[in-house]
This record gives C-alpha cells, sequence and structure tokens, in this order.
C-alpha cells in the first residue's frame, strides 16, 4: 500500500486511492468519495501498521514508550493511536497537518497562543459562548485588542484590518446560535490583501468536514470542537486543529506539546470510532433538520436554518458547502414561552453542546451563551426567547411529534382547523408592529356608520343536475340584503336582524370565548375546514340554545360571531351594532343567506381594518402652467370602484360564513353575491374541469319571482334524485344530459353580444320550459309550482315559468318580455296574491356588493337626525383627538317599509361597485 507520506504534498483532499494488493487489474481507481474516507482508517505509514493485522487501530494505553530515540517516548508528545487519528483527520479535511487536543476550547487556546501583547484580533458579533470568554480573558489579561464586527458582512473587516496589528481573524459560519453566514473565501481574499501575515482562522464545529472545509476556501487555521459530529455520542471530550502552513502546525506542534493538552490514547481510539459514521449520521440530521426547520417556518416563528430559502446569506453557503446542517433556532416572542416549551419536550434532551445522536433543546442565553454579558447579547442581536434545536438521528416523525406536544403544551400552538396553528402571544404582535412600522397605540375608533349592501340569486338552469357535475347558470336579483354597522364605545357588540322575528341580541366583548380561538393573521386566508372548537364554543357559551332562539336566527349569530372573532388578529375588537335587512323573501332559494354572509363579511373585514376602500382619485383641473397638461377625471358613477382583491377577500370570507350556515356550500351564491353578473358553475369531482366562470356581456333581464310559501326540504329533495338515479340509472342519466344541453345553450345565448334581444328572449323562454319539464321528471317540482306555472302559462299572459333552486315548494322563476306590458303584469301580480302567493318583480344580472362611499355626504332623514345613539358617548381619546360622531341613519333604515328599503338605500348617497 503507498504512503501518503511518501507523496510530495499533494493536495490532501486529492489524495490518490491506495492501489489493491493485487497487481491484475490495470484500469485506474477513481479517488474515493467522503463517506468512504470516513469510514476507511489507513496507517500513516508502514511503520504504523499492526503487526497483527488488526481491523481497528490498536490503543496504546501507556504513558511511556521504551527505548532510545525511536519515535515515541512520552504520550505527551506522541502516541500510535493519536497519529492515526490525527491521520485520519487531516486525510477528510484536505489537510497537510491534523492536532488532536483535549477539547474544541483547548484547540482554540492552542490557535491563540500563536498571538503577542499588542497582536489584534477580528471576530464575529456572533460566536460561541466559551469563544467569548476567551476572547475577553486575552483582551482584558495579554494585552490583545479584539475587534467585534458583523462578519455576514465582508467589507465589515476592512476598517479594522491594520497591517503590522492585525494578527489573526477568527471566523465562524453559520454561526451559533442564529446560524449566520460568513464568506470565508471573500473574507479570506480580503485579509490577504490588506494584511498578508495576518491567519485566518475559522470555527468549523457546526459543519464538520463533511459538510464544508474551510482551507479550501483560504482559510490558514480550521479547529473543531470534536465532541460534536466529528464524535458523534457525546462520550468524549476533544477538540482537533488542520491547517496546510508547515510554520504554524510546526509552532502549534510545539505549544500542544508544552502544555500537555493533546487528546489520551483512549479518546483518540474513541473519537477515530466515532469518525467512521460521521457522513451517514449528519445525512440523516440535517435530512430531518429541514423539515423540523421547515415546521416551525410554516407555523410562524422566526426560524435561523441555512437550509430555508429565506435565510440571509443562503447563496454565499450553498457555495462554500455541501449542506446545511443539524443546528437550527427559533424565536418565540417570549420568554418565559420559550422556558415552557423547553420545559414540555420528553424526546430533545435539556443540554448545551450539538452534534450527538440524541436530539438536544437548550436556550442560549440561559446556557451556552449565559457568560455574554446580557448588554452585549441585546446589542449583538441575541433573542433572550430564543431556542437552539440540536438534531439527532431519531426518527423524524418521533422528533416532530414530541416538537409539536411541546408547543401545544406550552401554549405556543393550537390543533384548529385541521392543522397546527400559532397563538399570536402579545410581545410577539408588539414586535410585528414595530416591524412593520405600525403605530403602537391602539387604532383609532370609528365614528363613521358603514353601509353595505348583497343581491340574492336565482338558478335559471341547472339546479339539482348541478349536484351530479351539470352545469348550473346563476345570476343575481335586484332583490338585496343590506347592513348597517353603527359606532358603540362600551366594548359590546349588538345585532338587530329585523327581518328575521325582528331578533336583537348584545354581547359584551371581553365576554366571548376568546380562549378557544386562533384568529387568522391579517393576509391570510381561512384554512379551507372551520374551527369546530370555536362554533361550539359560541353555541355554549354566547348564545342560548338553539331551541330558545327564534328559527334562523341562531345560526345568523353563530356565523356573525364567528367571523368577527376570527378576524380579531390583533388586540383592537371593534365594538359596534348591526342591522341586517332584507328586501329577499328568507329561505326561498333565492340566496338571502349568501347575500347575508356577504354583508357580514364586507361589514367585519372593514371594521377589522383587513380591507381598504379605495381614496377618491384626484378631480378634473385645468392646467396650471406651461408644460402642465392638467388632468382629467372619468366619472364612472361608482363602477369597478371595489378593486377585484378586495372583491376575493370579500367572497372568501363569505364563503366561510356559508360553511357555518349551511355546511358545505357549493360557492356559487356567495360568488354571485359579491360580483353580481351571472355565472356558470361546475361541481367538482366529475372528471371534468369544474370552478365558477362569469359570463361577460350579460344583459340584464325582467323576471318575476314568486314564493309559494311552501316550505322545502332540500336534503330530502337532493336525495330522492340520487335514488332515483340508482334505481333508473339510464333514465336518470339521459334528463342529465339533456340539462347540461340547456345549459350550455343558455350559457352560449347570454353571452353573446350579436345575439338579437328578441331571439334571445324567445330562446330562453322555450329553454325555460324544458327545463322545468325535465325538473318534474326527476319528481322534484310541487303542486303549489305547478299551479304558479299554470297562472302564468295562461292566456293572455303566455309566459314561461320554471322552479328555481331545489324546488318541492320554495320559488318559481318567470321570464318577462321586454314587450309585456305593466298593466298585463300588475293583473298576473294581482291573481297571483289572490291565490296566497308572494310575487317580487326583479331584474336578474345587475350588480354585485356594494357599498356606499365614505367620502361623499350621505343623506340623512328628519326621523335620523334625533337618533339617539347606542351607547354612552364615547371617552376622550387619550391618543389624541378623534373626530366627532357623524349622522346616523339607523333609526330610519330599522323602520322603513321593505317595500320602499330598495329605493330608500339608493338615495342615501354615492354607491361603490365591484
Amino acid at each position: 500500500m503507498a504512503s501518503v507520506s511518501s507523496l510530495k504534498k499533494a493536495p490532501a483532499h486529492d489524495l490518490p486511492t491506495p492501489e489493491p494488493d493485487s497487481p491484475s487489474l490495470t484500469r485506474p481507481r477513481q479517488p474515493y468519495r467522503f463517506s468512504t474516507l470516513c469510514a476507511t482508517v489507513d496507517s500513516p505509514d508502514a511503520d504504523h501498521k499492526d503487526q497483527h493485522g488488526s481491523s481497528s487501530v490498536p490503543i496504546y494505553q501507556s504513558a511511556t514508550f521504551k527505548g532510545v530515540g525511536n519515535r515515541y517516548d512520552y504520550t505527551r508528545s506522541g502516541n500510535p493511536t493519536r497519529s492515526h487519528l490525527e491521520h485520519h483527520i487531516a486525510k477528510i479535511s484536505s489537510a497537510a497537518h491534523a492536532f488532536a487536543v483535549s477539547s474544541g476550547m483547548a484547540a482554540l487556546d492552542v490557535i491563540t497562543r500563536l498571538l503577542k501583547p499588542g497582536s489584534e484580533v477580528i471576530a464575529g458579533d456572533d460566536l460561541y459562548g466559551g469563544t467569548n470568554r476567551l476572547l475577553t480573558y486575552l483582551r482584558t489579561h495579554m494585552g490583545v485588542t479584539v475587534h467585534h464586527v458583523d462578519t455576514t458582512k465582508a467589507e465589515s473587516v476592512i476598517p479594522v484590518l491594520n497591517p503590522g496589528k492585525t494578527a489573526m481573524v477568527l471566523l465562524e459560519s453559520p454561526t451559533n446560535p442564529l446560524l449566520k453566514i460568513v464568506d470565508i473565501a471573500r473574507i479570506s481574499a480580503l485579509v490577504k490583501e490588506k494584511c498578508e501575515d495576518a491567519i485566518v482562522v475559522v470555527d468549523n464545529t457546526m459543519m464538520s468536514p463533511y459538510l464544508q472545509r474551510p482551507l479550501e476556501h483560504g482559510a490558514d487555521i480550521v479547529y473543531d470542537s470534536a465532541t460534536k459530529y466529528l464524535s458523534g455520542h457525546h462520550d468524549l471530550m476533544a477538540g482537533v486543529i488542520t491547517c496546510n502552513r508547515d510554520d504554524i502546525a510546526k509552532e502549534m506542534a510545539f505549544i500542544i506539546n508544552s502544555v500537555g493538552n493533546a487528546l489520551s490514547p483512549f479518546d483518540s481510539f474513541l473519537l477515530l470510532r466515532g469518525m467512521k459514521t460521521l457522513a451517514i449520521r449528519m445525512d440523516r440530521q440535517q435530512s430531518t433538520s429541514m423539515l423540523v426547520a421547515q415546521m416551525l417556518s410554516k407555523l410562524g416563528f422566526v426560524t435561523h436554518y441555512p437550509g430555508l430559502p429565506n435565510h440571509p446569506g443562503k447563496e454565499i453557503h450553498d457555495r462554500i458547502s455541501d449542506g446545511y446542517g443539524a443546528v437550527l433556532s427559533f424565536e418565540t416572542g417570549d420568554k418565559e414561552l420559550s422556558e415552557r416549551i423547553v420545559a414540555a419536550t420528553r424526546l430533545w434532551g435539556i443540554s448545551v453542546s450539538f452534534g450527538c445522536v440524541n436530539s438536544l433543546i437548550s436556550m442560549p442565553c440561559v446556557m451556552s451563551h449565559a457568560s455574554i454579558d446580557p448588554a452585549v447579547r441585546a446589542a449583538r442581536g441575541l433573542p433572550e426567547d430564543l431556542i437552539r434545536l440540536c438534531v439527532g438521528i431519531e426518527d423524524p416523525a418521533d422528533l416532530l411529534d414530541d416538537l409539536r406536544h411541546a408547543l401545544i403544551e406550552a401554549g405556543a400552538i393550537t390543533f384548529a382547523a385541521n392543522d397546527y396553528v400559532r397563538i399570536p402571544n402579545p410581545i410577539s404582535r408588539a414586535v410585528e408592529k414595530l416591524a412593520l412600522g405600525e403605530p403602537r397605540t391602539a387604532p383609532q375608533r370609528e365614528t363613521r356608520e358603514w353601509f353595505v349592501s348583497a343581491p340574492g340569486k336565482v338558478i335559471l338552469f341547472g339546479e339539482h343536475a348541478v349536484v351530479h357535475g351539470v352545469t348550473a347558470v346563476a345570476a343575481s336579483v335586484d332583490l338585496r340584503c343590506y347592513g348597517l354597522t353603527s359606532p358603540r364605545y362600551d366594548n359590546k357588540i349588538s345585532v338587530h336582524f329585523k327581518d328575521i322575528n325582528d331578533y336583537q341580541h348584545e354581547w359584551d366583548i371581553d365576554d366571548l370565548p376568546w380562549d378557544a380561538v386562533v384568529p387568522v393573521p391579517k393576509g391570510d386566508e381561512h384554512p379551507d375546514a372551520l374551527d369546530i372548537r370555536v362554533v361550539d364554543a359560541i353555541k355554549a357559551r354566547a348564545l342560548p340554545p338553539e331551541s330558545q332562539m327564534p328559527p334562523k336566527t341562531h345560526a345568523a349569530s353563530v356565523a356573525f360571531l364567528y367571523l368577527y372573532m376570527m378576524m380579531t388578529y390583533s388586540s383592537h375588537r371593534p365594538s359596534f351594532h348591526f342591522v341586517c335587512r332584507s328586501t329577499l323573501p328568507i329561505g326561498a332559494g333565492l340566496g338571502s343567506s349568501a347575500s347575508f354572509s356577504v354583508c357580514i363579511a364586507t361589514a367585519l373585514l372593514i371594521l377589522h381594518q383587513r380591507i381598504d376602500i379605495p381614496s377618491v382619485p384626484p378631480p378634473t383641473r385645468e392646467p396650471l402652467a406651461p408644460g402642465d397638461p392638467g388632468h382629467v377625471h372619468l366619472s364612472h358613477k361608482g363602477r369597478r370602484a371595489i378593486p377585484p382583491d378586495v372583491a376575493e377577500e370579500v367572497n372568501r370570507w363569505a364563503f366561510v360564513a356559508e360553511k357555518v350556515l349551511h355546511g358545505n356550500p357549493s360557492g356559487v351564491d356567495n360568488s354571485v353575491a359579491v360580483f353580481g353578473g351571472a355565472l356558470a358553475y361546475v361541481r367538482p369531482g366529475f372528471g371534468k374541469r369544474s370552478g365558477m366562470d362569469q359570463i361577460q356581456g350579460f344583459r340584464s333581464l325582467r323576471f318575476l319571482l314568486v314564493d309559494s310559501k311552501v316550505p322545502r326540504d332540500t336534503k330530502a329533495l337532493v336525495a330522492g334524485v340520487a335514488r332515483k338515479k340508482i334505481a333508473e340509472p339510464e333514465y336518470v342519466g339521459q334528463l342529465l344530459d339533456a340539462i347540461q344541453t340547456i345549459s350550455n345553450e343558455a350559457r352560449r345565448a347570454l353571452a353573446d353580444p350579436e345575439l338579437p334581444r328578441s331571439a334571445l328572449l324567445s330562446g330562453l323562454a322555450a329553454l325555460l320550459d324544458e327545463n322545468h319539464a325535465h325538473l318534474v321528471s326527476l319528481g322534484v317540482s310541487h303542486p303549489a309550482l305547478e299551479a304558479i306555472r299554470t297562472m302564468t302559462a295562461a292566456s293572455p299572459y303566455r309566459l314561461s315559468t320554471k322552479l328555481t333552486g331545489a324546488g318541492g315548494g320554495g320559488c318559481a322563476v318567470t321570464l318577462v318580455p321586454d314587450d309585456f306590458s305593466d298593466e298585463a303584469l300588475q293583473s298576473l301580480i294581482s291573481a297571483l296574491e289572490a291565490e296566497g302567493y308572494r310575487p317580487y318583480v326583479t331584474a336578474v344580472g345587475g350588480s354585485g356588493l356594494r357599498i356606499l362611499s365614505p367620502y361623499d355626504p350621505i343623506a340623512v332623514d328628519d326621523e335620523d337626525e334625533a337618533s339617539p345613539p347606542i351607547s354612552p358617548p364615547m371617552t376622550p381619546d387619550l391618543n389624541g383627538a378623534e373626530e366627532p360622531p357623524r349622522p346616523s341613519i339607523r333609526r330610519r333604515f330599522e323602520t322603513v317599509n321593505a317595500e320602499e328599503l330598495s329605493k330608500w338605500a339608493s338615495e342615501r348617497g354615492k354607491w361603490l361597485y365591484v
């Protein structure tokens, strides 16, 4: 076997592979990979071969060696076991020389003994606590000047580089415990350019030679605490030093022999044994570390790990290293919370150090870095709440599970909506406000009223069939729900559902079940599933039993409170009164619940300051000076004033409210209520393109909606069609295919701007009749609906009518042609009313969400001029003057007749539209 010592100083990392004992193979072999080098311990030279051919390096547990003039005489000066170890370390570290000493700090002590009084040292500002302690001693007792700089910025060393004085630059990358990245190659080049005699020293403990070899990037000396990854088992103390320069190696060898801190034979044997598994251990450790870092980052904790995409300096680390290591840290925003998390772990051992096969957890500021003065820690940006995790080789699932349980037990996270979510704490929120530039004072209290409105909907084609994958065509109606918020100043919220048994309720905000709530942070979306804990807490602790409340008021109150609490992302909890009115018949299948959901979602998003109403555009003005073109403002009368991102946010939260009300809604109703017009919807899960598409170019149509006043059971009707499909699959399949054809025809006609109006109306009338016939065949009509259809089809009206929604009662829709006279329409309405039905004349395909402009005057009736406040006048705001309460329209809104409500609302001022 060729010995390393016989080579002419070839780079150690490019060592040739030993030739086989048999010379029969003439093809040269490829160099061994790192893990093979780790596992393969070869002799330093022929003199170190064991005469018995042992597979493992023998332990020469002897203090002295006999003879005169031999290679070994005293173990302090040299030992065969340690020689094997040092040769192995040099081999895997790209080094010409290696030394093994009694600890990592002993290694640094040997290195710093190269300094002389008056020398200057440049070091990072985020160093291991023991390193700081030794540097402080050198500065205090040895006359060494130490400059601490932010080494993550390579140029920061330039101002303190002093030729003739700067003797050493001490680096760590990644740093411990904030995992800051240092460009070793760049700093080494800068140092050599200005201070060529300065020694660049790198503490490589966090990476080990497997993942990073700083000698390859310009460092002069590299040291590791071999107690950590090189050993891997925490059963020994050791430090290793490597270098390529012969002069430095000679000096350090003299120091080690003089002070006697060389590693013992037995510890050398243990370390050599541990190093054989270095690569395989670190592969497991860093892969698990990535999973832990991703979990913590996803939960919203500030997480420090070079493997995360947003980690500062990641591109530098990727350039100089081969992996990300197995140490990470994260911040909780609260020191006491961090202490609870550390104490709650079971599998993660509470201990200093890292690099072991067992996972460890610690708080650096009270453990490994406690020796650093608190003021210095603060100045260097070391958070007192920081938790450091040192990942071992346990099963990743067990480590993640144990950490989650500790976070839950400590109150840092909770399990809600089928996922783990972070619980905000006041300290972290205060820090977030500072970081985002938010005011530290409470938001200014709301003094204005907000008036919002959303339409109902009618399914024109495809009801029932939509459950089985057929396209449904739905459109907004002019019948609308209205919501008005009026400010309160007594820390209470209240509701008045005027059209649902005139129901009213009031809550003290502090008495709501906040302990069950994990609010959705501003800018985030609500999870797909409801937080059932919050729903149950509202039902159990904020409302009377459903049986003791008027019909429909219980569900509406739960939806209102659920949105209010889930949107409360900070300490600001708005106090207000909400009044809801509707011109829609409740429970008739015209989307009354969806329009209600849109109204409460819009009002709550505004009051929680989660959406912004666009400011008023600058007005038209003439040129003011030569070269000034002036400005022309094109008035859109409020159209498209509500931007798409605001509408989308409203729609998402309205859908959440619909889930509270109905469990598993399709999303059609709330989408129509927000965006207006008409849309086509295909339910997912049928092997075709699903979702909702706006029907562009939809032209408004006049319809007569007739409420049969017959209660309907939607679930029973849907189940009945499903049973029929099972019993008669071919027949029902033909009906569904026919309805799909009708929906396709209607969709094309409604979106075709070239189709004459008369052709559109006659075609839609025929499609209504055809669709209704198929619904009758499906068994979802009702005698009352058939009676309405007979009346509208009779002479002299001859109009086309179909059921809408679930059928079995509810409403019928009748298309009213443009040339149908008002007299004839009034005659038909009177005839329907005489039979006990409730008709509504409405336009279909109009606007969606509306918000009364806060920038324009609001028309206030005489009755409202004397409206008393809902709560006592507000106390002065200590943070500054607030605008006085504005005129209220609440009293008139609560009392205006339903027939006059739409007209009255439209006259209040300028409305903004989607």
